[in-house]
């Protein structure tokens, strides 16, 4: 059964980036096999050429096939530009017939702009790859940077998609399985209908709200549940959700 991993928001550049926490985090990844590893934006901190070609080190590490999309971050700078350049495309699909599942990366950052919009376009994509994965059967997971249901602790909401509604409805329509994000460095866990929308924490950063750990979740999928493992910096371990498998073997 597929076992994944969630990481987010490096902030690679910034002064709160901490070299020993990604390394660590990377370290850990390695040791438990994902059968993928997905990393929901915000990699860089200003979006920088350099701070990219930094990253890119960090990425190849990690042994598991990974799939990355932009954060807003990312998108300072023209960093829309370096990400094609050095991490490739910033929407697309990593498919794994072998655990049967499919991933849709989407793009939901804006040059220069914290807000998130995901667009027709993608939306478009998005439904037809949804489509596809139910045809072949597959567990289907979205990641994009911003969150589309706000998150708790959080502060004032400011920087939700701004055309959440919409991508939520093509969502419950295409019964995605995972909606994972980042953005907020908060860990948390929605579950809507049969859907579980979960975001992560800062991986490898400071910015951190409260007494949170920089941290990363792990999801473990089986036949009878699904169970979303917050795994902290500390090395302690924390039960995010835990709930019915409801989609595989339909």
């Amino acid at each position: 059964m597929p076992f994944i991993a969630h990481i987010s928001d490096l902030h690679v550049g910034s002064f709160n980036f901490k070299e020993e926490l990604i390394i660590n985090a990377i370290d850990e990844l390695n040791n438990i096999h994902p059968d993928v590893t997905i990393i929901t934006g915000d990699i860089t901190e200003n979006g920088y050429y350099l701070e990219f070609q930094e990253v890119i080190r960090y990425l190849d590490q990690i042994k598991s096939p990974i799939i990355v999309v932009p954060g807003n971050h990312d998108a300072r700078h023209v960093g829309n530009e370096s990400f094609e350049v050095i991490i490739k495309k910033r929407y697309g699909t990593l498919k794994d017939k072998k655990h049967g599942l499919k991933v849709i990366g989407l793009d939901s950052s804006e040059p220069d702009l914290d807000y998130g919009r995901v667009g027709r376009s993608q939306q478009n994509f998005m439904e037809k790859e949804l489509k596809k994965a139910d045809e072949e059967n597959l567990y289907k997971i979205i990641a994009l940077h911003h969150h589309i249901i706000p998150v708790p602790k959080t502060g004032r909401e400011r920087n939700v998609l701004s055309d959440a509604g919409d991508i939520l409805l093509s969502l419950m329509k295409g019964r995605a399985d995972l909606v994972l994000s980042g953005h907020k460095h908060m860990p948390h866990v929605w579950m809507m209908e049969n859907s579980a929308f979960i975001t992560a924490g800062t991986v490898s950063s400071l910015k951190l709200r409260g007494k949170t750990l920089s941290s990363f979740n792990t999801i473990n999928i089986e036949e009878e549940f699904i169970e979303i493992i917050l795994n902290r910096a500390d090395g302690t371990h924390k039960c995010l959700a835990k709930y019915e498998n409801t989609c595989l073997g339909d």
